[in-house]
C-alpha cells in the first residue's frame, strides 16, 4: 500500500490515515512535496523532517500522544467516555470483544507510530553522508532516536508484538523485544553524542522544551525497565538531571485540552480513586489528587492536571518517573532498603518541591516484604504517573488481575492483517 501524506495539511489526510494507513508495506510519501530522496539531501531537509516527528507524536487527534493517553486509560478503568457517538473510544471503554480491529484510535496509533519510525529511518540513515558537521549531525540524530524510540515503545506498550522493521512482509518481535530495540536506538544516539557533543546551531533549530541528552536516558531507564534490564534500567535513571517538555501554541494545541478538557465531549475521570482499586486508592491526604482530578457540578470529576489550557505543556516524562523507576529496580533485584528509600522520595516530596508541581506531601510508606513494596510502588506510579499512557504496561508489568482493566492488548489493525502474512495472531484479552 502507497500511502501519500502532506505533513502541511494534517487535519484532512491526518483523518484519511486513520482509515487507510500503515500497512505493512509503509511507503509514505507526498505527493506536493520534494521528492524522496531530495527530502532528505540537506541539511536543512534532514532538520524539518526530524522536526516534523513531533508535530506526528504530539499534535492533534491522530497523535501517538493523544492515541495512547486515551487508550491507556480507558481500559484501566482511569476515565469514561461521556459522549457515545465518540464510538471508536467508546469501544476502549466498553473492552474486551468490542475493541474491534478497524478501531480508529487503534488504527491511528499504529499508523501514526510506525510512520514516525519510518521518517525517524530516513533521517539516521542519511545524517552522516549528509551533514558534514559532526555537532550538528549529533544533534539531528538524537532528535530523531528520540521519537523513533518512543514509537517503538508505545507500539510494545500496546501490542504482543512489533514490526521488526519498515517493508513487504516484515518479521514481528516480541513487545519486550520491542522495548530492547528502543533501548538499541537510543544507545547508538548516545554513543554518537559522546563522541561529538549537539551543536548549538541545531538546538536553534528545533522546538524549545526537550533536553536531548536527559530525554535519551529518561527513555532508555522506561524502556530498559519495562523489558527487565533492571540493572540498565537504574543506571540509565541515575544520569537524568533534567526534565523535557512537548510544548504547545496557539496554532499547534494542547490536545488533550483542546479535544477532552475544554469540550467535555470525548472522556473524562472517573472519579478521585483515579481507577485503583480498594485497597490502593489515593490516601484521602494525597496532594496529586487535586493536581490531577478537578471537581466541578458537571462533571463532578474533570480533567486537569497537564490539560488545563490551550498552550501548557506535557512533560516527556516526570521527577517522579525517574525516582520510581529507581525503586523498582531495587525492589526487584531484592534490595529493599534502597526500594524503599526511592518509593519515599516520592511519596514524601511536596508539591513545591516538584519540577511541575506533583507532589503527594503524605507521610512515609513502610514495607516489610518485597511482595508490598511492589505493591506500594505501583499505587504510587499509578498516581504519579497518571493519564501518562503507561498505566497498561504497569498493570501487566506488576502482574495485577485482569479484573483492573477491560483488555490486556490490543488487536492487530486490518490494514495491517490483511497485507503481511507475519502478522501474529489477536490476542483473546
Amino acid at each position: 500500500m502507497k500511502i501519500h501524506l502532506n505533513k502541511y495539511s494534517r487535519s484532512f489526510l491526518a483523518g484519511m490515515l486513520l482509515l487507510v494507513a500503515a500497512s505493512c508495506k509503509k511507503e509514505y510519501t507526498d505527493p506536493s512535496g520534494p521528492a524522496y530522496d531530495d527530502a532528505v539531501s540537506t541539511a536543512n531537509a534532514l532538520t524539518d523532517v526530524a522536526v516534523g516527528l513531533q508535530n506526528w507524536y504530539t499534535a492533534n487527534r491522530t497523535s501517538t500522544l493523544y492515541t495512547s493517553i486515551a487508550t491507556a486509560s480507558l481500559l484501566t478503568r482511569g476515565t469514561y467516555v461521556v459522549n457515545a457517538g465518540n464510538a471508536d473510544e467508546g469501544q476502549l471503554y466498553t473492552g474486551a470483544a468490542a475493541v474491534q480491529n478497524t478501531n480508529a484510535v487503534v488504527t491511528g496509533m499504529w499508523a501514526v507510530s510506525n510512520k514516525i519510525i519510518f521518517d525517524a529511518n530516513r533521517v539516521l540513515n542519511a545524517a552522516n553522508s549528509v551533514i558534514t558537521d559532526p555537532g550538528y549531525a549529533s544533534g539531528v540524530i538524537a532528535y530523531a532516536s528520540i521519537y523513533k524510540a518512543l514509537a517503538l515503545g508505545n507500539l510494545a506498550m500496546f501490542w504482543t508484538h512489533v514490526p521488526d522493521t519498515i517493508g513487504v512482509d516484515v518479521p514481528f518481535i516480541t513487545s519486550k523485544e520491542g522495548y530492547r530495540k528502543a533501548v538499541r536506538v537510543i544507545d547508538n544516539a548516545l554513543t554518537v553524542v559522546n563522541a561529538n557533543a549537539i551543536s548549538a546551531g541545531f538546538k536553534a533549530n528545533i522546538p524549545a522544551g526537550l533536553d536531548l541528552v536527559n530525554t535519551l536516558y529518561a527513555l532508555k531507564a522506561r524502556y530498559a525497565l519495562f523489558a527487565g534490564d533492571y540493572d540498565v534500567a537504574l543506571a540509565a535513571a541515575s544520569q537524568v538531571t533534567v526534565y523535557s517538555t512537548f510544548n504547545y501554541n496557539s496554532l499547534t494545541t494542547n490536545p488533550i485540552f483542546t479535544l477532552v478538557t475544554a469540550t467535555n465531549n470525548i472522556y473524562q475521570v472517573v472519579d478521585s480513586t483515579m481507577g485503583l482499586p480498594v485497597g490502593l486508592q489515593p490516601d484521602p491526604g494525597d496532594k496529586r489528587v487535586p493536581f490531577y482530578v478537578g471537581t466541578d457540578v458537571n462533571p463532578r470529576f474533570r480533567v486537569k492536571g497537564f490539560f488545563t489550557a490551550t498552550t501548557q505543556s506535557i512533560p516527556v516524562y516526570l521527577p517522579g518517573e525517574i525516582t520510581l523507576i529507581k525503586a523498582e529496580c531495587y525492589a526487584r533485584k531484592d534490595d529493599l532498603v534502597n526500594g524503599l528509600l526511592q518509593l519515599n522520595k516520592v511519596v514524601t516530596k511536596a508539591p513545591a518541591a516538584d519540577t511541575f508541581g506533583v507532589g503527594a506531601g503524605l507521610p512515609a510508606e513502610v514495607a516489610a516484604t518485597k511482595d508490598r513494596l511492589l505493591e506500594l510502588i505501583y499505587k504510587h506510579r499509578h498516581i504519579e504517573l497518571f493519564m501518562s499512557g503507561l498505566e497498561l504496561e504497569d498493570q501487566r508489568r506488576f502482574d495485577r488481575p485482569v479484573a483492573e482493566r477491560k483488555r490486556s492488548w490490543l488487536p492487530f489493525p486490518f490494514v495491517e492483517r490483511n497485507d503481511n502474512v507475519n502478522i501474529p495472531d489477536d490476542p483473546t484479552f
